[in-house]
């Protein structure tokens, strides 16, 4: 579990970085760019959703545990 959560956030930083370099990049029509910049933004959009539905998925399944101030104490 800890390497799926380790590998989902490299891979949400590497699409906002594309969706950077993308909007940076001043070559190409402007029309493909913003288009391979809104998908970038998207992707980074559903790897977001997909690492907390992972989280909340093995927190439901009893294969991580919550941790830390305990409510009521």
């Amino acid at each position: 579990m800890k390497y799926l959560v380790i590998f989902t956030f490299v891979a949400i930083l590497a699409s906002l970085s594309a969706a950077l370099f993308y909007m940076m990049n001043n070559q190409g029509q402007e029309k493909s760019r913003g288009q391979k910049m809104a998908f970038a933004l998207a992707l980074r959009v559903g790897l977001s959703i997909l690492l907390f539905v992972c989280i909340v998925l093995a927190w439901h399944f009893g294969y991580i545990q919550p941790t830390g101030i305990r409510p009521g104490q």
